[in-house]
């Protein structure tokens, strides 16, 4: 529902009159800002320059400096159900009902209510067709992969036999399909591509109706890459860039990583580098990393090659975030846009060994081939995908820090203090509120008929705006078997693997190195009774 321009003239005047601050950080400009919200995929914590990496990122470094960094940000720990929670507000339902249901609502939905013209770009993951595509779930404008993840450079190229039997992967413009691709394609440039042009379009709209009573509407733009997701495919000028730069090995690139960290204020010296989480399980994202003074010449050679090609992915992806940005500057809309930026999930570390068939025929499909090039299909692994999240244990899947801690980035100009650091707690759950706050949108009651959830986020907007916020209620996690709850500083973790509740003090202890579940056992039992009682809500087996 709009209110008549007169009506919102003398509420405006009120709202100022009483609080005039409030006003001026709540609405830093005469229209409701352009939104652009940008997901990518399985970066590790500490890739970016801005977050202690060594991995060229000038783009998002320099949003990092006119915005502010999260250092204690969540996701859902795997793609999909970081897309299901950031997509609806809600906590992912495990049940049969599937992860977007008819009684939940989106954000391209309650956006487009608002008054939002909203457009979805790159890997969706929540449904191919009717009624769960992006189209007929509240966004105007699609373009990219419906899937999990492709072949880079021909998205049309079936996967190996060896991962997922073959399969082709969904790809559309709209509700169009498409299954060829020019010879000179890569997905990062064309999301980029496809990106800039919508940018360009809204923005042109909008200044042409400057004056006019009906101006065209702010934008919303998800933005969601599949970079720097397996296969492990990049620009070979852009791997040129890095050889040579991971021969010391991920054991090295950790410590490196973590004293720039320090250095740069993210974390203080309390919070330890964590230790190599040894294999204890058959859990299937369970695996052993073997200490790189340990591998022989030709494996380090080639793991070597892995990270080298992992690196000019995230600088790539960077070159277009770049591209982005440009855009909206060139266009004068950078100062009333709010920028967001976040990962998926941890670094993955996900390796084809837990099936020797599978494993035979990954060593099969690759035999010859350069890391990096089309033809193959290879993967980070354990090494690499561990030491991407640094300082913290585990990876993607996981619900230890380095399974569901990713970057987070917010540029809101006039509102959001330049350079800033917050180490307050944020999830994506809370991005529905926050957007529907910055729209002067409203969360329905109904969707179609169906009564729907409330949601389960609270606004970023406060710690936006540099305040406290007290969150209301804990936190909480579940995949494969893993589970987590955060209630204030304290968390309670259960591994897949070994089965068992440890409780850790974030506050001095951010990189969970000293278990205290047995030296508070009404603690662990009061927040072992909140989990259960949310893994029922959530449907949780």
């Amino acid at each position: 529902m709009h209110l008549p321009r007169f009506h919102l003239a003398l509420l405006l005047a009120l709202a100022f009159i009483l609080h005039p601050s409030s006003l001026i950080l709540s609405a830093p400009a005469e229209r409701p800002p352009n939104i652009l919200l940008i997901l990518c995929d399985d970066l590790g914590y500490s890739d970016l320059g801005c977050y202690g990496g060594e991995i060229r990122t000038p783009h998002l470094d320099r949003l990092a400096s006119e915005g502010m960094r999260f250092t204690q940000f969540y996701n859902g720990a795997v793609c999909v159900m970081t897309r299901a929670a950031l997509t609806t507000g809600l906590y992912p339902r495990h049940g049969k009902g599937g992860l977007l249901r008819p009684d939940m609502v989106t954000l391209g939905e309650v956006m487009r209510e608002a008054g939002y013209a909203t457009g979805l770009i790159g890997k969706w993951h929540l449904g191919s067709e009717a009624p769960k595509h992006p189209i007929d779930r509240g966004f105007d404008e699609y373009y990219g992969l419906l899937d999990g993840c492709c072949n880079f450079f021909n998205p049309a190229k079936p996967d190996p036999m060896f991962y997922n039997g073959g399969k082709i992967r969904a790809f559309a413009r709209n509700r169009e399909r498409i299954t060829e691709f020019p010879d000179d394609y890569y997905t990062t440039n064309a999301f980029t591509d496809e990106a800039v042009a919508f940018i360009k379009s809204k923005i042109k709209n909008q200044k042409s109706a400057i004056g006019n009573q009906d101006s065209p509407p702010p934008f919303f733009l998800h933005l969601c890459y599949t970079a720097p997701h397996y296969p492990l495919h990049a620009p070979p000028e852009d791997i040129a860039r890095y050889r040579g730069k991971y021969a010391d090995g991920y054991d090295a690139l950790r410590t490196r990583r973590h004293q720039r960290q320090i250095a740069m204020g993210l974390f203080d010296e309390s919070v330890a580098l964590s230790p190599i989480d040894p294999k204890t399980s058959d859990h299937r994202q369970d695996f052993e990393v073997t200490p790189w003074d340990q591998l022989d010449d030709a494996t380090r050679a080639r793991e070597e090659q892995r990270m080298e090609v992992y690196a000019a992915m995230v600088d790539r992806l960077d070159q277009g975030i770049g591209r982005v940005l440009d855009a909206l500057e060139e266009s004068g809309a950078a100062e009333n846009t709010i920028v967001l930026f976040l990962s998926d999930n941890g670094g993955c570390a996900s390796w084809p060994n837990s099936n020797p068939e599978k494993f035979a025929g990954f060593l099969e499909y690759n035999e010859g081939i350069p890391v990096g090039d089309a033809r193959g299909y290879e993967l980070v692994g354990p090494g690499w995908g561990w030491a991407q999240n640094a300082p913290f244990r585990r990876h993607k899947t996981w619900t230890y820090e380095g399974g569901i801690a990713t970057p987070m980035i917010a540029r809101w100009p006039g509102v959001v203090t330049e350079g800033k650091i917050t180490r307050q707690p944020g999830h994506v759950v809370d991005f529905m509120p926050t957007l529907l706050a910055l729209a002067g949108g409203v969360y329905p009651d109904t969707r179609d008929g169906h009564p729907i959830p409330p949601m389960e986020g609270e606004s970023l907007l406060p710690i936006f705006r540099g305040e406290t916020r007290k969150r209301s209620e804990p936190l909480c996690w579940a995949l494969y078997g893993n589970r987590a709850v955060r209630q204030g500083d304290w968390k309670l973790v259960w591994g897949g693997g070994d089965r068992r509740w440890e409780l850790y003090d974030l506050s001095v202890d951010r990189s969970e190195t000293n278990d205290i579940a047995k030296q508070n056992p009404e603690r662990v039992a009061e927040m072992t009774a909140y989990w259960e009682r949310w893994a029922e809500m959530t449907e949780v087996k």
